[in-house]
């Protein structure tokens, strides 16, 4: 058994080319590249056993070589991939059941009758390959390059594959973000988790792409610090999965939770206070504010409008053939793996990142809820969408980890928020402004709010 490390990149075939001879691969190249054609056939049940367990398995022919392959579960968030793999070298393209026993084959699919696996879709392509090697803060770095250009084939539909993958083959993985931003500067890449084998099961079953990434894992004690980190890598990882599936279906919802995703991100950096220091994001925000101010005001008017819906297709088509969207991700990722904004905080900033969770989050909803000031909106509701950002960074926290408050009616708090940010973002209407009144007048009165603010 191997583990496997990677970062995958959906690319155009343009910026194949370009990727070809960009100097930064040129400049860290231990050897020419090599160029293979890769035939895989996969297999799984008719009903998805293998699929449904979160396992991919295949026959690779590559040349006259016949390599069956068996991949498990692992995490997969912004791009980087890590999962456990088996390979095994045979002598012709048939699938060898014995290989697959108690040492690889998962418990949960330990009924299963391997004679019902059948051969379900194929993937070929050409790829393109290279290893990198350069010294890392004094450590050496393998990284192999993979191109591949081609072809994912399920019955009579198809799929086009045009992607990078770098695979780390020695050094840290932060290394695999690195040598990717740099390359983003130039060349646009999109962080991708979907696999060669997740795209040919979307041609069988265009709903079986799962568009959420794994829910972060909070708890009461957890610091502070690890919270933040795993809700900022599902935010991002949700962001990325939703704009893969946006660029493949055209569903107009997809496009509304891409952005609510980055909205959410935009307000998880601008909650943490010293903890996290202005200045240690203000690259990150600055990226993310460019790409809200262009999106967040056409989508909202999409809603509505069914000509602006039409054409989204295309402009985010544009906006993925430029380099902004793989900065900003990577930049993101890099930022996220390297903790990043635990750099030159002060002692109280460290404090409050290894703070418990639950801890903070009621001193921080406390303080949110009274900067609120609902008393003056009641009598001046017209002037509460200025009030958005603060509903934003509440709500934020509240969706992941209203449970570990132990407040009661948190349910009923957090659904009131929501409904307060709604009323927020639509134009003014003698009926909104009663609305707004009304919905602040509940949240008011609910048993968290006055928990809380007692």
């Amino acid at each position: 058994m191997s583990k496997e490390t990677e970062i995958k990149l959906k690319v155009s075939p343009e910026s194949l080319v370009k990727l070809r001879e960009h100097p930064v691969l040129e400049a860290r190249s231990a050897a020419q590249w090599q160029t293979r054609e890769l035939l895989n056939k996969y297999y799984d049940t008719s009903e998805f056993a293998l699929a449904n367990a979160q396992v991919a398995l295949r026959i690779r022919r590559d040349a006259e070589q016949f390599i069956q392959t068996l991949k498990t579960k692992g995490a997969s968030v912004a791009g980087l991939s890590v999962r456990n793999e088996w390979d095994w070298y045979l002598k012709s393209n048939r699938l060898v059941l014995s290989h697959l026993d108690d040492n690889c084959w998962p418990e949960s699919l330990g009924e299963l009758d391997k004679k019902q696996l059948q051969a379900i879709f194929n993937t070929d392509f050409k790829r393109e390959l290279v290893e990198l090697r350069w010294q890392r803060e004094g450590v050496e770095t393998i990284v192999e390059v993979a191109l591949d250009q081609g072809l994912v084939i399920a019955g009579n539909q198809q799929d086009e594959l045009c992607e990078m993958e770098l695979e780390l083959r020695a050094g840290e993985p932060i290394a695999l973000f690195e040598l990717a931003l740099e390359l983003a500067a130039d060349v646009p890449l999109m962080p991708s988790d979907i696999s060669k084998a997740e795209r040919g099961y979307r041609l069988l079953d265009a709903s079986s792409y799962k568009v959420s990434a794994a829910a972060a894992q909070l708890s009461a004690h957890q610091p502070l610090d690890e919270a933040f980190s795993a809700l900022a890598w599902q935010l991002l990882g949700n962001s990325q999965r939703l704009a893969e599936q946006y660029s493949f279906s055209g569903h107009w919802k997809l496009l509304e939770q891409w952005l609510q995703q980055l909205l959410s991100l935009r307000a998880l950096l601008a909650s943490l206070g010293q903890a996290a220091p202005r200045a240690s994001s203000s690259a990150l925000r600055e990226q993310l504010d460019a790409l809200l101010e262009d999106w967040r005001e056409v989508i909202q008017s999409g809603s509505s409008e069914q000509s602006i819906r039409a054409a989204m297709p295309e402009q985010f088509a544009n906006e993925l053939k430029d380099t902004r969207w793989g900065q900003f991700s990577l930049h993101m990722a890099l930022w996220l793996q390297s903790k990043q904004w635990q750099e030159q905080r002060n002692a109280r900033g460290a404090r409050q990142g290894a703070a418990g969770l639950q801890k903070w989050l009621l001193q921080y909803l406390t303080t949110e809820l009274e900067a609120l000031q609902v008393a003056r909106y009641i009598r001046q509701p017209e002037d509460f969408a200025e009030q958005t950002p603060r509903l934003e960074r509440l709500l934020v926290w509240l969706q992941a980890a209203r449970q570990v408050t132990e407040l009661t009616e948190v349910d009923r708090l957090f659904g009131g928020l929501r409904e307060l940010y709604q009323l927020a973002t639509q134009p003014l209407t003698a009926q909104l402004l009663a609305a707004r009144r009304e919905s602040l007048s509940s949240v008011q009165s609910g048993q968290a709010w006055k928990q809380l603010l007692r």
